[in-house]
This record gives C-alpha cells, structure tokens and sequence, in this order.
C-alpha cells in the first residue's frame, strides 16, 4: 500500500491519472497539490492547493513513495515563453528536488516525444533540460515518459490540436508509423501507474511506441 504525491492533476494526463489511481488497491493514498480544486470526494484523496511559488509554506507535505509529475501549461495559456519556463520546468524542477530530500523513493515524469535539452526548438528543449536535470536528483527510481500527441477531452478546445489528431490518426494507420498514432490521456496515465509497479530501479525512459505496449496492462482495482 503506497502513497502517491501528484503534481499537474487538472490536466489531461494528470486528472485521469488521479482517477485510475484512487481506484488502484495498491494505493492506500493520493495527496494532490494543485492551484485549484479537483472537486473530488473520495477518502483516498488528500488535496492540497498550494502556491508553487511559495514552497516553505507546503514542502514539509511532500512525502509518499512515488511522485508523478504531469504539471505543464501552454505557450498561450502562459502568455510567454518565460511564463511557460517557469511552469514546465521551474515548479516541476523544485518540487521533485523537495520529494527526494523528504525521503520520496520514485518518481515518474510525463515530458515529451522529441525532447532533448540540445534541441533548437523551445519546447523540446524545455522538455530536455528538465530530463537532464532530474536525471541529477537522487530518487531511487526515475521513469520517464515521452509521449507523442495527447487526444482526449480538455476543459478548453484547441483547434490545432483537434487537426494535429486527426491528421496523425491517419499517418499512424499506416504500417511502421503506428508510433506516431496520438496517445490519450488514460493511456499515458495507465502506462504511468504500470511503470511505477515494475520491480527496477534507476532510470528508465519510454517512447511512443513503448507507451502503447506500456498502457495496455490493465492497473489493479479493488
């Protein structure tokens, strides 16, 4: 029976995951920190709504056994890219170091298909630097999941992203580019909780095609 601390719970990813794993008997609790409510009534749940810029206020909270980190915003949403630097690697970045130095042993990461701290592109290099340096945080256990285009339903429509979908559900039909089929949100949070389960330890990175296989094992419920 283990603790789950998550991070990113209103969002695609992390609001199934939040789902699947209130469900999870392995799970005996799920401590949320988030900017707004879940508005979720469940005894396995534990919420608490922080300001990620004030962390001597909520950092002796952090503690459990596993961390999933599903926290991230958009360039639009964030107004700059500076705005969007501060949510997608500050916070996440300063959060994990606070559960490692509170004695928290996993720690899962959803970043992105294409990341690489060398890349040219802003948000792939976002993406990257924050791998390389979690890479850096003594946890017992890391996994990280690159997932390729998420699909499934968000509190705001996203024209592109509705067009991106479809036109890479159609690539993705085609044999040896199965990979790049979009990923949903329950699918990525499935693989999250599967990868947290597997008897390894150090670090551990999926691509797309992994997370595909990865999400398919159905986590245990009771």
């Amino acid at each position: 029976m283990k603790t789950a601390i998550v991070i990113g719970a209103t969002g695609l990813v992390g609001n199934e995951l939040v789902k699947l794993l209130l469900k999870d008997s392995r799970i005996e609790l799920v401590k949320v920190f988030t900017r707004k409510s879940l508005h979720i009534n469940n005894n396995k749940l534990e919420e608490h709504i922080i300001n990620f810029d004030q962390p001597d206020q909520w950092k002796k909270l952090v503690t459990g056994d596993i961390l999933y980190s599903a926290l991230g915003t958009t360039l639009k949403v964030a107004g700059s890219k500076d705005a969007q630097y501060i949510v997608d690697y500050n916070y996440q970045y300063n959060f994990a170091r606070m559960a490692a130095a509170n004695g928290v042993g996993k720690y899962i990461l959803v970043s992105a298909s294409g990341s690489s701290a060398n890349s040219k592109i802003f948000y792939s290099r976002m993406k990257g630097e924050l791998e390389r340096d979690i890479k850096k945080i003594p946890f017992e256990t890391i996994h990280i999941l690159r997932p390729g285009m998420l699909k499934g339903k968000r509190d705001k429509v996203r024209t592109g992203e509705i067009l991106g979908v479809a036109l890479l559900n159609a690539i993705g039909s085609f044999p040896g580019l199965q990979a790049l089929k979009p990923i949903s949100g329950t699918e990525v949070a499935n693989a999250m909780i599967n990868a947290t389960f597997r008897h390894v330890v150090g670090i551990h990175s999926y691509g797309p095609s992994v997370l595909f296989d990865l999400s398919k094992t159905v986590a245990v419920t009771g």
